[in-house]
């Protein structure tokens, strides 16, 4: 059997780290093996897919030791399926590489329509990519993969942002690719589980540098579940860990958080081009409340307005139509203490005061280039103190503080988007899939911070596609996206 993948003696630092994400790895995969990678959050797994991708060095600065082969074309999804994104429609996005690979126009738009009917996206070609929600864009990224009819496949977190049944659609999907065309496939996911009957081997990265081969993936529980499930690796069968006990004095707000009463709110979002504008009505006739000193979790398939939903209460999304009651005594600012006014009428500062907004896409947030002044940015201009060591070390992040955030790995970048967003400890929490990329331990980090906010007095809400940070709820809602 020929290799399709082969690493020696490969080693990674990123620019401006001090230490590497990678060192010393050795690794070879035949072509057309089914391969899942998994590890701790910020052990390298993103970085190893990079490297097969060849944009290590790059696309991506950093330091690069040993050597990296491949055999055939490439196709990947990233783990933020914004960055992706490459056209203003859903046709051209996936068209883009067939048409780079130099495909005649006719088997272009065969595989466009082929790719998208595989992974489910059944808004149509002409649909505006700035109209689909993270969930969808990481259809959108795979179907553009599939496109390239690639010899080897990477899936970084693909499934991520799906609810369950959308996730098992994408997984048939790229079984059924990897086995007609014998692609090499390998699988880079946090909770590795659902992939085990789709892969033949598992790789194991640990913090230490170290790895573990694994032949026989239905072996994965009963030889090592005990070590890895320590380690912080997501195992199935294995519950998980309960929240973290975070300090009132990280996570208690200020003042207590508002009870806020959503009635009949409508979204609707337009999308801009040359030849005109589309509409996309984002959310319909919403009821919702949210009480004081409570987490509540919005849930639903991908596309039905979650995350529309928290940017309105957020101040970030101007609403179409509907009301918004609760707010009047959060809302009261130092200009204008006595009027009440709409979240998405204030100025930034007045708004921060109010709101920690933690984006679905991280880097969304980041206003610095260390992680550190990341983590004081919001407060050192509403003038409230953070221990920000203790934020740091709380969220396993205190080996990074010197380091930029853009060069994190995306479970490392979504705990520094939520710590800038709540060290200054706001009573009103908007949260978008934040338990993305963390495995056992950070996920109680994250999981405890927003449960002890909640349980401190804040409003929280959260939209989540995760079963397990979604049982710590208080409330569920669960959106359809027909009534929002």
């Amino acid at each position: 059997m020929s290799v399709a993948v082969r690493l020696r003696d490969f080693g990674w630092r990123p620019l401006r780290r001090r230490r590497p994400v990678l060192s010393g790895l050795d690794l070879t995969i035949e072509q057309g093996e089914r391969v899942g990678v998994v590890g701790p959050s910020g052990a390298g797994k993103s970085s190893l897919l990079h490297a097969i991708a060849g944009i290590l060095g790059a696309t991506v600065p950093g330091h690069l030791d040993g050597s990296v082969e491949t055999s055939g074309r490439v196709g990947m999804v990233l783990q933020d399926p914004a960055a992706a994104v490459v056209a203003d429609r859903i046709g051209r996005d996936v068209a883009f590489g067939p048409e780079n690979v130099g495909l005649a126009r006719e088997q272009i738009w065969a595989r466009v329509h082929e790719s998208l009917d595989r992974v489910g996206l059944t808004q149509g070609p002409d649909h505006p990519t700035s109209a689909l929600s993270g969930g969808e864009r990481q259809r959108l990224a795979l179907a553009g993969a599939l496109a390239l009819d690639p010899a080897i496949l990477l899936l970084d977190e693909a499934t991520s942002m799906l609810q369950s049944d959308q996730a098992e659609q994408v997984r048939r999907a790229v079984g059924e690719c990897v086995a007609d065309r014998r692609t090499t496939l390998v699988v880079v996911d946090h909770h590795i589980g659902p992939w085990l009957g789709e892969l033949d081997r598992i790789v194991v990265l640990a913090e230490d540098g170290s790895t573990i081969e694994l032949d026989d993936p239905g072996r994965l529980v009963a030889d090592h579940g005990e070590r890895l499930t320590a380690a912080g690796i997501w195992l199935p069968g294995i519950p998980a860990p309960p929240p973290s006990r975070i300090h009132d004095d990280l996570v208690a707000p200020d003042g207590p958080g508002p009870s806020l009463a959503v009635r009949q709110l409508g979204v609707e979002l337009t999308s801009r081009r040359i030849r005109g504008t589309t509409t996309t009505v984002a959310v319909d006739r919403l009821d919702l409340d949210l009480a004081s000193a409570s987490l509540t979790a919005l849930t639903g398939a991908s596309g039905v307005g979650k995350s529309t939903v928290l940017a309105v209460l957020a101040g970030l999304q101007t609403p179409t139509r509907g009301t918004i009651s609760g707010l009047d005594r959060s809302l009261h600012t130092e200009r204008s203490p006595h009027t009440e006014r709409s979240l998405h009428t204030l100025g930034s500062l007045d708004l921060a005061r109010q709101v920690g907004w933690v984006p679905q896409t991280a880097e969304h947030g980041f206003l610095t280039s260390r992680v550190r002044d990341e983590i004081e940015f919001t407060s050192a201009r509403l003038g409230r103190h953070v221990d920000t060591d203790q934020v740091l070390e709380v969220l396993r992040l205190s080996h990074l503080a010197e380091a930029n955030p853009y060069r994190l790995s995306g479970g490392e970048q979504r705990r520094l988007a939520l710590a800038a967003a709540l060290a200054h400890r706001p009573g009103l929490i908007a949260a978008d899939e934040p338990t993305v990329g963390q495995d056992r331990h950070t996920w109680a980090a994250v999981t405890g911070w927003l449960r002890g906010a909640a349980d401190s007095g804040a409003t929280v809400a959260i939209a989540s596609h995760d079963p397990a940070v979604i049982d710590t709820a208080d409330a569920r809602v669960a959106l359809t996206g027909r009534f929002g």
